[in-house]
């Protein structure tokens, strides 16, 4: 019985090993991605794709989410968009292309290793991390946050900066995804801002200040101050007890791709183990349930992960600025 179970194992694992070198073989010619992801990370994925699918001549154009959607979008109306694949920050963003019909969906993504609610259920477009937004402080004040609530305390008067969500997509997925979950809804932002809380600037900034010690605590994304606490920043990075936000980095494929077989192999590399690992390589938290996290931080077990329905927060997307807009400015 050992005997046959084995010959059954190694047989799979063959098969599957085949099927791999078959779908290497497939993909080949010109892809062309565009992301938002820093030059190094774009150029590290592409060098780990096409060390896997090396008959593939891919080449990417980088720039942050609204610059590489204002390309994209002059392409469209021109009739002639020139990205097979897109990596970009949100999946907001993602659902609205979905909405117009620019998404291929990749059917046959092998994505049975991840929990529900991580990728698009009709796979248009598939998550390759998890970077969340927690709670940033400097070392030098007395009250360690541990809850959101605790940044509505008397500790924390004018002492808090955030990223604006009028000009930052993960600010404003954090914003909704807060209001969505927590029993105050937006009464909390209410309760910041007569608090003294300071909405403005990037992650970059929040973390400046609070680092300096300009501000005392800041919301930001997660790898910023782990990063900086291990160079010596005096910063610690809390995720509160509630549950944090997370933008996920999708990725997908537009229906005008020229080349699908080539996009639905970078799709495929993306969300694989290998894929996953080399997210883990750039310091990030990989989105597959079974990768490490990278050092400085918890267990994946202690870090909950809030609820956030992309196609949702599209349709309510004008309204949450509206009404963080009536709050803060």
């Amino acid at each position: 019985m050992r005997r046959t179970a084995f010959t059954a194992l190694m047989t799979t694992g063959i098969a599957i090993a085949t099927l791999m070198s078959l779908q290497a073989q497939a993909a080949e010619g010109k892809l062309v991605l565009y992301t938002s992801q820093p030059n190094t990370d774009a150029q590290q994925t592409i060098d780990a794709f096409k060390a896997k699918y090396p008959k593939v001549d891919i080449s990417f154009v980088r720039d942050g989410t609204p610059r590489v959607m204002a390309k994209l979008r002059a392409e469209f109306e021109a009739g002639a968009p020139q990205a097979d694949v897109l990596l970009i920050a949100d999946s907001v963003t993602m659902e609205g292309l979905k909405k117009e019909g620019r998404l291929l969906a990749h059917d046959k993504a092998d994505v049975a290793a991840y929990p529900a609610g991580i990728h698009d259920p009709a796979k248009s477009w598939f998550a390759t991390k998890l970077i969340t937004t927690g709670i940033v402080y400097n070392t030098k004040t007395t009250m360690k946050p541990t809850s959101w609530t605790d940044l509505t305390k008397p500790e924390v008067k004018n002492l808090l900066a955030m990223p604006s969500p009028l000009s930052s997509g993960a600010a404003l997925i954090h914003t909704m995804t807060l209001t969505g979950s927590l029993k105050d809804g937006w009464s909390y932002y209410e309760q910041l801002k007569t608090n003294g809380a300071l909405a403005a600037g990037g992650n970059g900034d929040i973390l400046r200040q609070v680092a300096t010690g300009e501000k005392l605590y800041g919301m930001i994304v997660d790898f910023m101050p782990i990063r900086e606490k291990a160079k010596g920043a005096p910063v610690e990075f809390v995720f509160p007890s509630e549950g944090v936000s997370a933008v996920s980095e999708p990725v997908a494929i537009l229906s005008s791709t020229k080349n699908p077989e080539a996009a639905k192999a970078f799709v495929d590399f993306l969300v694989s183990k290998d894929g996953q690992e080399l997210a883990l390589k750039q310091g990030y938290v990989a989105a597959h349930p079974d990768v490490a996290l990278p050092a400085g931080y918890p267990a994946r077990t202690a870090i909950k992960l809030l609820p956030f329905d992309a196609a949702k927060a599209l349709a309510n997307e004008t309204a949450a600025r509206k009404r963080f807009s009536a709050i803060f400015e």
